[in-house]
């Protein structure tokens, strides 16, 4: 509040105002606010405020601290920063907005910081627990104790075996894992509460494991089932169903911030990315062991036998490394840096909460306020992905291709060996063509001619199994016949063999990225990582195609600030010269693609040659060739005189190109696209001082958090080292992977989870409710193979899970939380069941599986800068929610009103918030209206004639409720019709007034809730 407004204030103002402030320090915040403040706020604050207006500052400026919220309420010289609440009465908001002072004094802060900071404030500036205070009263700087912080909380803590506790109820148990929650509920002195009724449960199961109603006949046949195990039969159908994958998938998807564009001004397509979405669904129809299904994701490009589609062949494990650029993506980062800084920020982020519950991004800018995870931890994992590299990955024929790439280099490495034979028989050793390189003044980046193992790097086969040395044995074409050439260099070269591939992208919109216009996949070879020091490169190429230069991992060129990273490499030309003098000391590779149906010869490149250096390269190669070139003459004249040695050299030759040729007939040349991970350059990342990329520190050497695995660098074999952190994520020593899994799985489908703060198991989220239990189900989980389907049919089958809503009176008095369970807290349809459900009763559900996501419809105020240049059918073409797209900036507004989450990071928890849009839209909404109308029709044409209106109103009440209507329902539902239909002067069985009907039973509060 700005002290002007204060000065009319007195008497019992006064104390309202310092009751308002008092209230304000004593509120609860929700583990999802505090941890928003973490990570969008604090850094914010410690960066830019905190050397003016922090306590260590060595003079607090106009007499406010901001590194509390104690201090900021309390305010400086103008009086309290923040208001919480309001964020335009808050004079911290004020400054940074420059409406009145200007602060930061430097610059403005980026929009999206000052966004974040009226977000903060609008949302009650939600602040963590003070920390103890010092003799001026001032929060006291905590130490950083890494060891303490690990023993004393729960998470960090083995997972037990703990035994199921006795019971006096003995017979309301069904599992062990109810023993768990009845004692708990029996120490209280409470009970139970009754089980849900059948028609209840059955609906209940069918939401949860499939997202649709049951239909009519599922329902009657349950109810005349009198079998003790007739639920647990539906069950397994449920589990067994195509649409299961489809219903916990989309569960998935929320952790994973799934969206198919990148948000951001033009919000451009995140290509393939429905690829991801469709392997998520067949891993968990497939039941995949999730220790494999978290494998896959970290490092599924790794994997030395990866899984394979049981029917096509394909390689699935691969597809799995999609999550990780699943985030936004900008498409002209002025600070190229700094942005890959921030999207690593949001892959450790997404990693860490989605499989091992901590928010490791916290310690981004400092170690971890309140849990044992340093700085150091998260610069260790940030080395992991600045050794990884992102490709359109040729999915359905990496596998295919891959055996008969193997074949061909066994083909030509035999061949070259009957090659070399033919030269000893005959007297001509081959081999030692010329000296090394001298030495250069410049910096050689990469010599194919010379180049190490395990830096040979490339996606696909385009370039072979590595380069070609010196004098090396090539089948080449002389006039349509087969000849044995000599190579006159060493270098990298494409094989004649890939030159016709087919890449397929399905559903994607027009590319505004100059770069995805180039046809790079399984045709691409990179160079090792390195860094920029001199801002010239010089590339030794001959052939025709392009060179990409990957800066910092940015993959978005739209528009002219990076279009240099792309150059042309040109038929004849002996250097391609890249002007790169805007990133020098960022870290880069280059990229060489080979236009459709060219050749590329790479042999080296150079930063910071001089034409010295340049002309010193040119005449060794000269020389070289000419070694090569001599020898190659004295073979000729050794064919001219010899008959018989002529026949067996164009004999090899022949045999050469037969083998080669009967191999390229396997090849795939057509594939689909997919978003993936690739390795590259195995790096440590850095330590940046704040969080800030220009500020590096001292490198980190790549390990997993030291609270699990110890401050020692991780052994790596080779590469980037993901396939080590996936195993020691997945080991079952990590306390953090199987709690994590099995709380999601309860939380799904008990309706909170365990632990309620489902990505947060550190001090800001919530204690487990019954930590027992969790354990139990742990290791339960790990001891039976880490079936989530068979997680999932255990808990269904426990007598918590038949709970009905309703909660005893001394339940509601001693227990208004339910944190004892003692009935089960309701539970809201997600947007996606909603919409799914209304598809289904009208018959408009197609039950497809798979493919391009069907275009969003859009409504005349989806309007922006990225707006899909068409809109999408209202319904979608009946597909299910989980395949309409899902662009950031143009999200349906009927899913946003139901809580389906913007896509930006892990959400384990959706919000069920109950507001006037919800009934609007079911009111009002097209979609509803024609779905309803189309139900109503539905109905007539299923019982049609007069005295049908009983067996309508039962079907449609099955439909719409999983249950018959009960006489007092019938009656009303009748008295409606009558009356519809008198008014409008109708017959009573006008599609309108049915429509009318099916529209009231839609919003109802029971088609949106389960019982």
């Amino acid at each position: 509040m700005h002290v002007s407004a204060m000065k009319p204030l007195f008497g019992l103002g006064i104390l309202a105002l310092f009751a308002g402030l008092a209230m304000a320090e004593e509120a609860e915040f929700t583990p999802e606010q505090l941890a928003f403040f973490e990570k969008r706020v604090r850094p914010v604050l410690v960066e830019h405020c905190y050397a003016c207006h922090g306590a260590e500052a060595t003079r607090i400026e106009a007499g406010l601290l901001v590194d509390s919220r104690h201090e900021l309420l309390t305010g400086g010289d103008s009086g309290p920063a923040v208001a919480p609440g309001d964020a335009d009465a808050s004079l911290l908001i004020e400054a940074v907005r420059y409406e009145s002072y200007e602060m930061p004094p430097k610059g403005k802060l980026p929009a999206q910081d000052i966004e974040a900071l009226e977000r903060w404030v609008a949302m009650g500036a939600p602040w963590p627990e003070e920390a103890a205070k010092d003799q001026a009263g001032r929060p006291a700087r905590e130490v950083f104790d890494l060891a303490k912080r690990k023993s004393e909380h729960w998470a960090w803590q083995p997972v037990r075996s703990p035994q199921p506790p006795t019971v006096d109820a003995t017979e309301w148990p069904r599992t062990a894992a109810d023993q768990f929650i009845l004692r708990r509920l029996e120490e209280a002195g409470l009970e139970p509460t009754e089980d849900v009724d059948r028609t209840g449960l059955l609906r209940r199961a069918y939401f949860d494991l499939i997202g649709l109603p049951p239909t009519r006949p599922q329902v009657e046949a349950f109810l005349k089932d009198q079998r003790p195990d007739a639920f647990e039969r539906v069950v397994d159908e449920l589990l067994a169903s195509p649409h299961f994958g489809e219903r916990w998938g989309r569960h998935w998807l929320d952790l994973v911030r799934y969206a198919e564009s990148r948000g951001h001004e033009f919000d451009g397509d995140a290509r393939n990315a429905h690829q991801y979405r469709d392997y998520v669904i067949r891993a968990l129809n497939a039941d995949v062991p999730y220790d494999q299904f978290v494998r896959e994701h970290i490092a599924g490009d790794l994997i030395e036998t990866p899984r394979l589609h049981p029917q096509r062949g394909f390689n699935e494990s691969i597809l799995g490394t999609g999550f990780w650029f699943l985030g936004e993506w900008v498409h002209s980062p002025v600070d190229i840096r700094k942005d890959e800084s921030d999207r690593f920020d949001n892959m450790i982020d997404v990693m860490s909460k989605a499989f091992l519950g901590v928010t490791v991004s916290c310690a981004r800018c400092h170690d971890h306020k309140f849990d044992a995870i340093s700085s150091a931890d998260y610069y260790a994992l940030t080395g992991f992905l600045q050794s990884s590299d992102y490709r359109q990955v040729r999915f359905e024929s990496l596998e295919a291709n891959g055996a008969v790439a193997a074949e061909l280099a066994a083909v030509d490495r035999r061949q070259r060996q009957r090659v070399r034979d033919f030269f000893a028989q005959h007297g001509m050793p081959s081999g030692g063509f010329g000296d090394r390189l001298p030495e250069l003044k410049a910096s050689v980046v990469v010599d194919y001619g010379t180049l190490p193992g395990g830096q040979f790097f490339q996606d696909g086969y385009a370039f072979g199994r590595g380069p070609r040395q010196v004098g090396e044995p090539y089948l080449a074409d002389s006039e349509g016949t087969p000849a044995v050439r000599l190579a006159a260099r060493g270098s990298a070269v494409t094989d004649a063999a890939w030159r016709t591939l087919k890449s397929v992208t399905e559903g994607a919109v027009a590319a505004h990225s100059e770069l995805e216009k180039i046809p790079r996949s399984g045709r691409t070879l990179r160079t090792p990582t390195f860094e920029l020091t001199d801002g010239v490169v010089h590339c030794r190429v001959r052939g025709e195609g392009r060179l990409v230069v990957c800066v910092d991992s940015h993959r978005m060129i739209a528009g002219p600030l990076h279009k240099r990273t792309l150059q042309k490499v040109k038929p004849g030309a002996e250097w391609t010269r890249l002007d790169l003098s805007d990133y020098v000391g960022n870290r880069l590779h280059l990229e060489f693609i080979p236009s459709p149906g060219k050749s590329l010869d790479v042999a080296m490149v150079l930063q910071g040659a001089t034409d010295s250096d340049l002309a010193i390269v040119q005449t060794f190669e000269r020389e070289t060739a000419e070694a090569v070139r001599a020898f190659q003459r004295s073979v000729d004249e050794l064919l001219a005189t010899d008959a018989a040695a002529r026949a067996a050299y164009e004999s090899i030759a022949a045999e050469w190109a037969e083998e080669r040729g009967a191999v390229e007939q396997r090849i795939q040349r057509g594939s689909r696209l997919a978003m993936a991970m690739m390795d590259g350059t195995g790096e440590d990342g850095r330590l940046l001082i704040r969080g800030d990329s220009s500020k590096p520190a001292d490198v980190v050497p790549r390990r997993f958090l030291e609270a699990i695995a110890g401050p020692d660098p991780m052994p790596i074999h080779q590469g980037s080292g993901r396939l080590e952190l996936a195993d020691r994520i997945v080991d079952p020593t990590n306390p953090l992977t199987s709690r994590v899994i099995v709380n999601r799985l309860w939380r799904q489908l008990m309706g909170r989870g365990i632990v309620p703060s489902t990505d947060d198991f550190g001090v800001l989220g919530q204690t487990p409710t019954h930590p027992e239990l969790l354990d139990f189900l742990a290791t339960r989980f790990v001891a039976e193979g880490q079936s989530l389907k068979g997680m999932l049919r255990y808990l269904m089958h426990s007598r918590t899970y038949r709970m009905s809503t309703k909660a005893s009176v001394a339940a509601r008095e001693q227990d208004p939380k339910n944190l004892l369970w003692s009935h089960r807290p309701p539970k809201r349809l997600e947007g996606e069941a909603i919409r799914d459900s209304l598809l289904a009763i009208a018959g408009r559900l197609d039950t497809r599986l798979f493919g391009p996501p069907t275009p969003i419809h859009l409504t005349s105020f989806m309007t922006g800068r990225g707006r899909p240049d068409k809109s999408g059918p209202l319904d979608g073409d009946g597909r299910r929610s989980i395949y309409i797209a899902v662009r950031r900036n143009f999200l349906s507004p009927f899913m946003l009103a139901f809580d389906t989450p913007s896509p930006f990071s892990t959400m384990g928890n959706r919000n069920v918030s109950n507001v006037p849009a919800q009934s609007l839209i079911l009111m009002n909404h097209p979609l509803v209206a024609e779905l309803s109308k189309r139900w109503a029709e539905r109905v007539l044409d299923a019982s049609p004639g007069e005295g049908a209106e009983p067996a309508r109103i039962e079907a449609m009440y099955y439909a719409a409720f999983g249950r018959p209507p009960t006489t007092a329902e019938a009656d009303a539902a009748a008295g409606f019709v009558r009356e519809e239909s008198s008014e409008r002067g109708v017959p009573a069985d006008d599609a309108g007034v049915w429509s009318d009907l099916a529209h009231a039973l839609v919003n109802a509060k029971e088609f949106v809730f389960l019982r």
